[in-house]
C-alpha cells in the first residue's frame, strides 16, 4: 500500500484537469519539432502517462479496467468538444492515439513498471 496515496491521487486528478484544460483551450501547446505526426505522439504519451499514473494507484483488474474505459471515453468526449468549439479540430486519429496510449500503459503496467510510486516512496524513507 502506498503511504502517500492521497497525495499521488491528488496529483493524478490534477493531471486529468490539466489534460481537460489543454484539450479545450483555444491556444494548445505547440511542438516545434519537424515531424508530421508530432501531435499524435503527444496525444499518445499524454494518455499513456495518465493511465500509467492511475495504474500505480489501483492494482485490482476491475479498477484498472474502469480507468481504461474512463480515459478512452474522456479522450473521445474531449475530441468531440474540440470539434464543437469551433476553434480546435475534431480528429479521429487523435482519438486513436489517445486510446493507444491508454492501452499501451495498461499493458505495460500489468506486469512491469507497476510499482514505480512504491519504489519512489521506499527511496524517500531511506
Amino acid at each position: 500500500m502506498l503511504r502517500y496515496f492521497k497525495v499521488w491521487l491528488s496529483i493524478g486528478w490534477l493531471l486529468v484537469i490539466m489534460m481537460c484544460y489543454v484539450s479545450l483551450t483555444s491556444t494548445p501547446p505547440e511542438f516545434h519539432i519537424e515531424f508530421k505526426y508530432i501531435d499524435k505522439v503527444g496525444h499518445f504519451f499524454a494518455y499513456f502517462i495518465l493511465m500509467a499514473w492511475f495504474s500505480q494507484l489501483y492494482k485490482l483488474p476491475r479498477a484498472r479496467l474502469f480507468y481504461v474505459l474512463f480515459f478512452i471515453t474522456m479522450g473521445i468526449i474531449l475530441e468531440i468538444l474540440q470539434g464543437l468549439g469551433g476553434v480546435r479540430l475534431f480528429e479521429y486519429n487523435d482519438m486513436l492515439a489517445n486510446s493507444l496510449g491508454v492501452a499501451a500503459a495498461w499493458t505495460i503496467t500489468k506486469k512491469r513498471f507497476n510499482n514505480f510510486l512504491l519504489s519512489f516512496e521506499t527511496q524517500l524513507r531511506r
